[in-house]
This record gives C-alpha cells, sequence and structure tokens, in this order.
C-alpha cells in the first residue's frame, strides 16, 4: 500500500509549510532517510526525508505552496501501484486524521545538513534558493564549489559560478559589430512564502501597530577593543576559543537593560509588560531572510557564556537546525549592520518587544582629550523603542548608561 509523505509539524506554533523544492520528480526511486524535498515554514527551512523505499507515485502539494502540518504532500510506493481512491479522497488541506497508527512511518524534517545513505551518498548539499538560481542559469550542480557549512552550496556561491562563466564568454567587441537589438524586458515575480513571508507580514505589523521612534549616539569603545585584546590572550589559551566586540556589546546591554527594566518591556493587550529577566535576540542574516534567536536569562550567564551561546545560536541559524522555542520569547533584540559598513540605522521593533539596538561599524576618528588630538575608535549605536511604552528621556538615559558600560569597560565588573 502507498505511504503517505506528510508535512511536518516543526514546532508548535508552526501553522503552514512550504514545499519549497522538490528534489525527486514522480516516477523517480528514492530510498527511506533520503532528502526528497526541501520544507520552509515561518522561520526555519528543513530537509525532508523519504519514509520509506520505492518510487515517487505522486506529487500532491506544488512547489511553493502552503498547507497546514499533517497535510499529505505526495505518495511513495512500489512502481506502477494505483493510490486508492479512498487515500487519495483523504488529501485536504487539514491535519492528519486522528485515527492514524503511531507506527505508520512518516516524513521527518531533518536540518539542512543532507543525511547520509547509499543512495544519496552523492548528492550535491546546496540550498533551495541556490538551487533554484543554478537550474534557472543551466550550471550543473556536481560544477559548483560550496563555501556554506558542511561544502553546503549557498547562493552566493551561484552567483559567483555565474559572473564566472559570462567572464570567460566574454569577448572584445568589434567595430563593424551589427546593430544592437532591442531585448524584451523581463520580470521575475518571486511568491512571498515561508520565512519571508512571516517576515513581510511581522515588520509591516510593528510599523503599522507601534509608535517607534529611533535616538543615536556614539560610544568611544578604544579601551573595551583593548580589554578585549587582553581577554582573548587568556580565552585562546584556557577556553580555545575568542570574544567579539558583539559578546561585549551584548554585555552591556544586558546590564543596561536591567537598570533600565522600562526598555526590557513589550506592550500587549493595552497593558505594558516589564520583564524582571532579559531574553535577548541577536539577529542572524540568511539567504531566505533574517532570523532572532534567543539568549534566554542572558542576565544569569557571564561573558564567556553569553559568548558561547552567541556562537552556538548563530551557527544553528546558519545551519537551518534552530528550533521554533529557540526563535520566540525575546524580551530585547540587538542587530549588527558593521560587518556593511553601515554608521546609524533605523531597526524595526521585533513585536512586541520595546526596544531594539542597532550597531553600526566602528571607525577609527580623530578625538579632541583634553588639549591634544587622540586617535579613538567610535562606535555607532541607533536604538529604535515603542513610545508608546516610554518616552524619550529614559530611552536616553539607558543609551547613556550603556554608553558608559562601552566606554569604561571596568563598569561591567563592578
Amino acid at each position: 500500500m502507498a505511504v503517505e509523505v506528510l508535512m511536518p509539524k516543526m514546532g508548535m506554533a508552526m501553522k503552514e509549510g512550504t514545499v519549497s523544492h522538490w528534489n525527486k520528480q514522480v516516477g523517480d526511486l528514492v530510498s527511506k532517510g533520503e532528502v526528497i524535498a526541501s520544507i520552509s515554514s515561518e522561520k526555519i527551512e528543513a530537509d525532508l526525508e523519504a519514509p520509506a523505499n520505492g518510487v515517487l507515485l505522486k506529487i500532491v502539494v506544488s512547489e511553493w505552496e502552503g498547507v497546514p502540518p499533517g497535510t499529505v504532500i505526495g505518495y511513495i510506493g512500489h512502481p506502477n501501484e494505483q493510490i486508492a481512491e479512498e487515500t487519495a479522497a483523504t488529501v485536504t488541506f487539514e491535519t492528519a486524521a486522528p485515527d492514524k497508527k503511531p507506527e505508520e512511518p512518516v516524513a521527518s524534517a531533518k536540518s539542512a545538513t543532507i543525511v547520509a545513505s547509499p543512495a544519496n551518498a552523492k548528492e550535491v548539499k546546496i540550498s533551495p534558493v541556490a538551487r533554484k538560481l543554478a537550474e534557472a542559469a543551466g550550471l550543473p550542480m556536481e560544477s559548483l564549489i560550496g563555501t556554506g557549512p558542511v561544502g553546503r552550496i549557498t547562493k552566493e556561491d551561484v552567483e559567483k559560478a555565474i559572473a564566472d562563466r559570462e567572464a570567460k564568454q566574454a569577448v572584445a567587441v568589434e567595430d563593424d559589430r551589427p546593430p544592437a537589438v532591442a531585448v524584451e524586458e523581463t520580470i521575475e515575480q518571486l511568491p512571498v512564502t515561508g520565512m519571508r513571508k512571516v517576515i513581510a507580514s511581522r515588520m509591516m505589523a510593528s510599523l503599522q501597530e507601534s509608535a517607534q521612534l529611533t535616538i543615536t549616539t556614539r560610544a568611544d569603545v578604544t579601551d573595551l577593543i583593548a580589554l578585549q585584546k587582553k581577554m582573548n590572550e587568556v580565552t585562546q589559551k584556557e577556553h580555545d576559543m575568542k570574544l567579539t566586540l558583539t559578546d561585549l556589546i551584548a554585555r552591556a546591554t544586558v546590564l543596561a537593560l536591567q537598570r533600565h527594566k522600562q526598555v526590557n518591556s513589550a506592550y500587549i493587550d493595552d497593558r505594558i509588560h516589564r520583564y524582571g529577566h532579559v531574553h535577548l535576540g541577536i539577529a542572524v542574516a540568511l539567504e531566505q531572510g533574517l532570523v532572532v534567536p534567543v539568549v534566554r536569562y542572558a542576565e544569569s550567564t557571564s561573558v564567556l557564556e553569553l559568548s558561547r551561546r552567541i556562537k552556538a545560536l548563530a551557527a544553528q541559524a546558519r545551519e537551518g537546525t534552530l528550533g521554533m522555542e529557540e526563535v520566540q520569547g525575546s524580551t530585547f533584540s540587538i542587530t549588527n549592520l558593521g560587518a556593511y559598513g553601515i554608521d546609524f540605522f533605523t531597526p524595526v521593533l521585533n513585536p512586541p518587544e520595546a526596544g531594539i539596538l542597532g550597531v553600526g561599524a566602528v571607525q577609527e576618528t580623530p578625538v579632541f582629550i583634553g588639549e591634544e588630538v587622540q586617535r579613538r575608535i567610535i562606535l555607532p549605536l541607533s536604538l529604535t523603542f515603542d513610545h508608546r511604552v516610554l518616552d524619550g528621556a529614559p530611552a536616553a538615559e539607558f543609551l547613556h548608561t550603556l554608553r558608559k558600560y562601552l566606554e569604561e569597560p571596568y563598569r561591567m565588573l563592578l
């Protein structure tokens, strides 16, 4: 009897999943555990494994189509096997029937890394977005070199391969070349699904349902960076890790939030929820969008532990192995565009939070210290806050306290 391939439930809060790519077509042989499709939900993208050996008999849910978890999206069975009418009739956009036998095999979503098996040992590790781009450009998957986690091919790898190919094909333009032929303009229309759909909805709702205001300041982090270098001499030897500037900014932010609890708040159902704990969100940019993993109870962690958890969550985000519980419940967030050379910007609140800190690129700047001009390292900071929860003065006081911690880092030890 044909085995159902179900849309997996990736987290308790998942309401809809999207088939972003089918790796197999109808009639293809599949092995149990082989990756047959890529699935995306609100904040997670994962590979879907075959629940049984056989042939992909039927694809029920097309690419870029969203359905609730538990929905039948395909069938696997013996070659030329007919799917019973009563079985096919149960394919609806509802969750799986409650009387389903628990031992019946179902597809399970794994991390973005492909699970090795004899049938898929030669399968190319490539993200769904990169696969689409490569197919559109006619690039063989086997010719691409991946720079992502575990050698996974990313969108940037495909774009580089396309650019290299175009460069090789370029020829000199001769004077007697024929007149240019008008080329019809093409417009690519992409469906808004999965993570991008959620980001679009949440960011629009954030701007429409809160009174957002951004204030900025600069912090002299010369002494902080000097301290970071000294601390790394110890952490590299004794803990085999390096502290980043982001780690120290996160620690200073947590301490400032404990002194200004009104910033560590949320506006929910006409009430201000003021939190005694700090669940710190750290924004991580991915190919398909932005995800904000959460360091829970950050106020209870040391600088070293905070650094470890930030690095671990960022790695999980890039590998696609975050669970829904790891991207929910933040009370304040930090987003950093310094790597792109950005100074000040206007971060959008991550609802229902009342504040988000934007970190820019450090710059060496001449500064008057008394009567002398010294070369100092300056860090731009942008704070967006919800004016329904707090006013400009308390928001500025929080930013002032944060700047004190960054400019006089010994205060973080008191």
